[in-house]
């Protein structure tokens, strides 16, 4: 479905998008995830047609549409375009904004599409009001089937749910997600928002300086993370100290840790062990005492911050009905099942993000 080969976007001398490639097939469902400021938002403005490009190549249907001197209109591609603020026409209606791209077909086609699309997202009673009549969900809802009218076969969404509250962004996300892959239409969301990305993305592209980090599925994300940047942007986790034993285990203050796929380090080499806070859980026996420092209760869950003998912290996220307080001393282990580690000795360089703790 589209193909972006070592793509480069520039604003006057400065390199905004930095060589990126990535494919996604008929019906895949994609994120570009990443801070503010890390191309995320020109990538997709570039895919759209909106912006020229200064390198590599962006091809549709095996057909090129942008390479530096050539840009294809963005009419011309079959793309639909989700905007931030939804841009939706305030003169019209609910269903003049649907019906917006239909003009080449006949008026029975154009009442029939805008009639389905709006009983698919259960604004049929809102149909002759405008815009500021109809909250921020509704006219999302509005802005999303006002793209989809035209049948593209490749839909780009930049941040829509960011002026949503957190419930609702969730719920319209997940109702977005749904209506997508019953039509079968590819798409593109931007977000600096991790959750959404997971819960939105088949596939999810980490960017960070122009750079794609990784592009990998959410698990694969979160559990096999590229370098240090991905580690640190995706989930929460804390690092603690290893020294490698062999290919299969790492010595840490927990105690050894094992693998299940061989490592690249020679024995004796330091390590740097990414923990998240499902790797940490209370232990009977075997295990070692450690402190409450902190707690955040969120109903369901409680996240805990263990200090350490030696001083050092590590997060464990625990079912609410334990409820140790700041100062008790807790009995717990490393229970690991993807080590993620890293050599302790990195550098600050695009591609290698210089180590930090996690927070």
């Amino acid at each position: 479905m589209l193909k972006v080969t070592d793509l480069r976007c520039k604003y006057d001398d400065h390199t905004v998008v930095d060589g990126i490639s990535f494919s996604i097939e008929q019906g895949d469902i994609c994120c570009l995830l990443g801070p503010s400021g890390c191309g995320k938002t020109t990538a997709l403005r570039a895919l759209a047609g909106f912006q020229e490009i200064s390198g590599g190549e962006i091809s549709m249907q095996q057909k090129v549409v942008s390479k530096p001197g050539m840009t294809m209109p963005p009419e011309q591609r079959d793309i639909g375009m989700v905007f931030q603020d939804y841009a939706l026409f305030p003169h019209l209606s609910v269903a003049a904004n649907v019906q917006f791209g239909l003009k080449q077909k006949e008026l029975s086609q154009q009442k029939q599409i805008v009639d389905g699309l709006l009983a698919l997202v259960n604004l049929g009673d809102f149909r002759d009001r405008y815009p500021h009549e109809i909250s921020g969900g509704q006219q999302q809802r509005v802005a999303l089937i006002r793209a989809m009218a035209t049948g593209p076969k490749l839909l780009l969404l930049d941040e829509p749910f960011s002026n949503l509250d957190a419930e609702l962004k969730k719920r319209l996300s997940l109702e977005v997600r749904d209506i997508l892959k019953q039509y079968g239409i590819s798409a593109i969301l931007v977000t600096h928002d991790q959750d959404e990305a997971f819960a939105f993305g088949d596939k999810i592209g980490v960017l960070d300086q122009g750079i794609l980090q990784q592009w990998d599925t959410p698990f694969n994300l979160y559990h096999q993370p590229a370098n240090r940047f991905v580690a640190n942007f995706v989930g929460q986790g804390c690092v603690l100290p290893g020294m490698s034993i062999d290919r299969y285990n790492i010595a840490t203050e927990l105690g050894t840790l094992t693998s299940d796929t061989p490592n690249e380090w020679p024995a004796d080499t330091p390590l740097e062990i990414l923990l998240r806070p499902d790797d940490i859980v209370l232990s009977k026996d075997n295990g070692i005492d450690a402190i409450v420092e902190k707690r955040v209760f969120s109903g369901s869950a409680t996240l805990y911050c263990f200090r350490l003998p030696t001083g050092s912290c590590v997060e464990s996220l625990l079912p609410s009905h334990h409820n140790y307080q700041v100062g008790e001393t807790v009995h717990i282990k490393a229970n690991v099942e993807h080590l993620i580690a890293f050599s302790k000795i990195s550098h600050n360089t695009k591609n290698s993000p210089q180590s930090e703790p996690l927070s």
